[in-house]
């Protein structure tokens, strides 16, 4: 995963004030004592050590089943043994494709053969270890050979394919070309495929990704023109990990799918290319030109199509099994061994992967250095603390996935939360994750102080947000707030199991959004241009030690866990009015659409001499009754506001235990046993990525994907499912309340 915003902004700088005294979750004096551990363990971080372990692990390309993958996960596990913590490899077989044939050429009306290669740059040291790279490919395409007229279809998602229909054009039998951008890249092959192509190719356009975001690399950080981003393209919105082996792990002697049966890889050929190769095949294009909103930055015009382009693509891969290692540290908990915090972040790159994701794995790596240090000196952390190094995310989300089946049953006992960092960078504190978190990080970052600002990572954020946020209200609202602004999460990186599938509530965290960084799953993601162009003195790497280890911290050593339950009511009650406001705002838009249609308004408004196929009227929009959603959001907040106040009390120690469980158990009253529809792997009924978004988060996913489809049967099945898991957690929370007022 990746911060990709790049904007300039002026700020106002809040220097840091006196630590007050208020900790979420800690008396007046509990805070004290944890505030001095935390000074202590910042003293401890050190940039050099960042730097060390970055330049190393980097050294050659690492991805999942790469000798230098093995190399570096044993390298990281002595070392976590040597800082105290008892550290092992755990190994899964997994399923991972790598190419055999790539081909891709034009081949009417003019010949063109794409490169697929990256060059290698004397300004890059590892650039040139092409017989340890990857090539350029997408994995989990399918093998195939096929040619077709080819048609382009800006980013992919299906509001472009509706905007093809409007234009009268059929992609069925075609090779589709796309933008990336718009969507996750899984997406893409994944409606073309919906829409009969053969074959899809998919680019990054100079306008989002390229000369004109500025200098290309190696003169400046952006992507140059024969940069071509790998990823993966398996169908993770149904499922992640293994393919072979869903909902259990992939150990020696699990049984495993025919790959013919499995039902979340794609069926037509795919590859990513440059847009020095894209650009020739586009310049052969004809037919309609693209809406406005279509166009990149080639030196073209950038017409749709179908043909007269043919392109000729052949596509084959070697399906093997490889060894997907993860790295497991435990430091056991003194009072409460088995109440685990959980702290992740990836050690597998697509090729040497500087920014992705070594660049917050090392960050990881110092914050468990710095925790032994405190132990070796004599304290010890309540709960038992287990850093994590997961090996095959970028193909699937293959080494926590499989950890996380493996494991479930006591993950779901133990876990108290999981905390996840990916790929870091200069600017700002992002987080995402479960809002009963928003106190505690808020807290977080009031102590984490910007290295270039000098502001806390709180104002800095605010800042942030109020200046990139449109509207005077918007803007008043955020600087009003005196709480850090979390993000929902959709998937992406490591944490999807966890919170989709587990229901263990997760944070995602990291820094990021100043600074060009164009190289993202290229050979020139490296250690030359990290230090370079995105955290030259890994001072953003010692923030994310800071930022992520505090949180750690904290969780590890409350006697009451920090968990706001009236920040999750309120943040659920903004989602259930988002989707009734979703319905009455297509209800408004159905009944207009449908009188435009009856009254010929868009047969008098197209060009007569252009080809348009005319709308066809919509069902219209039912009344879906909410009052069961509304019903269960009101006794949240009742339980929420009850919770509070018995926290607010500081309860004995003695009853810490039983409530500690019953609260950090209580994400998983959220989970649907049936899952949501057309993927049940995916569980939660409040964060969920979104079927045709991929990364992107649905929030109520199940009724908010239901409305969008128009599917207003299973739109009134969701709105039950959902009320009856927050009453079952409103529920939990309040036997958790109970106890304490008992006692």
């Amino acid at each position: 995963m990746k911060y990709a915003i790049t904007l300039s902004l002026v700020l106002v700088v809040t220097m840091a004030q006196a630590q007050p005294d208020r900790m979420y979750g800690y008396t007046k004096e509990a805070a004290a004592t944890q505030r001095a551990l935390e000074e202590k363990f910042d003293q401890q971080l050190k940039a050099a050590n960042l730097d060390t372990w970055l330049k190393k692990l980097t050294a050659r390309p690492h991805h999942v089943g790469s000798p230098y993958g093995k190399a570096n996960a044993e390298y990281m596990r002595d070392l976590f043994r040597s800082w105290g913590y008892q550290a092992e490899i755990e190994s899964y077989q997994v399923l991972f494709p790598t190419p055999k044939v790539r081909l891709l050429e034009l081949v009417g009306p003019t010949k063109f053969t794409a490169r697929l290669t990256e060059s290698t740059l004397k300004e890059d040291g590892t650039s040139g270890m092409t017989s340890e790279q990857l090539p350029v490919y997408n994995a989990w395409s399918a093998d195939g050979d096929v040619t077709a007229e080819l048609v382009f279809v800006n980013y992919g998602i299906p509001a472009d394919y509706d905007e093809l229909a409007r234009l009268g054009i059929d992609v069925k039998g075609k090779i589709v070309i796309a933008k990336y951008g718009g969507s996750w890249r899984g997406i893409k092959p994944k409606v073309a495929q919906e829409h009969g192509a053969i074959g899809c190719l998919i680019y990054s356009d100079p306008k989002e990704d390229g000369y004109n975001q500025g200098d290309v690399y190696p003169k400046g950080p952006y992507r140059p023109s024969d940069g071509a981003q790998r990823g993966s393209v398996m169908d993770m919105p149904v499922y992640p990990g293994d393919p072979l082996t869903p909902n259990i792990g992939s150990v020696p002697g699990a049984k495993r799918l025919d790959r013919s049966e499995v039902t979340n890889l794609i069926k037509i050929p795919v590859i990513p290319i440059s847009y020095g190769d894209a650009q020739p095949l586009l310049a052969a294009l004809a037919g309609p030109v693209s809406p406005d909103s279509w166009h990149g930055s080639l030196p073209i015009t950038y017409h749709i199509g179908p043909g007269p382009a043919k392109v000729h693509l052949k596509l084959s891969f070697d399906w093997k099994t490889v060894d997907c290692l993860n790295v497991i540290a435990r430091m056991p908990g003194s009072e409460r061994p088995d109440e685990w915090v959980i702290r992740g972040n990836h050690h597998d790159a697509w090729v040497n992967g500087a920014g992705d994701p070594t660049s917050g794995l090392v960050a990881e790596m110092e914050e468990a250095r710095a925790i032994g240090e405190l132990v070796k000196g004599g304290w010890k952390p309540k709960r038992t603390i287990v850093y994590c190094a997961w090996d095959g995310e970028e193909p699937g989300l293959m080494g926590s996935t499989e950890w996380a089946e493996h494991h479930a049953a006591e993950l779901q006992q133990k876990t108290v939360a999981y905390i996840n960092s990916d790929g870091n960078g200069r600017g700002f504190l992002f987080v995402q994750g479960s809002h009963t978190f928003e106190s505690l990080i808020t807290d977080v970052a009031k102590d984490v102080i910007d290295p270039e600002t000098g502001a806390t990572a709180l104002e800095r954020q605010k800042s942030f947000l109020a200046i990139n946020t449109p509207g005077a209200k918007a803007r008043k609202e955020i600087l009003s707030k005196n709480s850090m602004t979390l993000g929902a999460l959709g998937s992406g990186s490591d944490y999807t199991s966890f919170i989709d599938h587990l229901g263990i509530p997760s944070l995602n965290i990291g820094f990021g959004g100043e600074g060009g960084d164009g190289v993202y799953h290229l050979i020139y993601d490296s250690y030359d241009h990290y230090k370079r162009f995105v955290d030259p003195k890994l001072e953003y790497g010692v923030a994310l030690a800071k930022a992520a280890g505090r949180t750690t911290l904290r969780l590890a050593n409350a006697t009451v866990l920090p968990f706001d339950f009236k920040a999750f009511h309120r943040t659920v009650s903004g989602y259930q009015t988002e989707v009734m406001a979703l319905i009455d705002n297509m209800r408004e838009a159905t009944d207009v659409e449908n009188m435009l249609i009856r009254d010929k308004r868009y047969a008098q408004a197209a060009d007569p001499t252009e080809k348009t196929v005319l709308p066809a009227t919509k069902e219209v929009v039912p009344f879906v009754s909410f009052t069961s959603l509304q019903n269960a959001i009101a006794h949240l907040e009742k339980s929420a506001a009850s919770i509070a106040d018995q926290l607010a009390a500081h309860p004995d120690p003695k009853q810490a235990d039983a409530v500690n469980q019953l609260m950090y158990q209580a994400e998983q009253k959220l989970l649907s046993t049936q899952g949501l529809p057309r993927r049940p792997w995916f569980k939660h009924t409040i964060y969920a990525p979104g079927y045709y978004t991929g990364y992107g988060v649905k929030t109520l996913p199940g009724i908010r994907e239901a409305i969008e489809q128009r599917s207003w049967n299973e739109a009134q099945e969701q709105i039950e499912i959902a009320a009856k898991s927050i009453q079952a957690y409103a529920a939990q929370i309040d036997a958790a309340a109970t106890l304490l007022q008992n006692n």
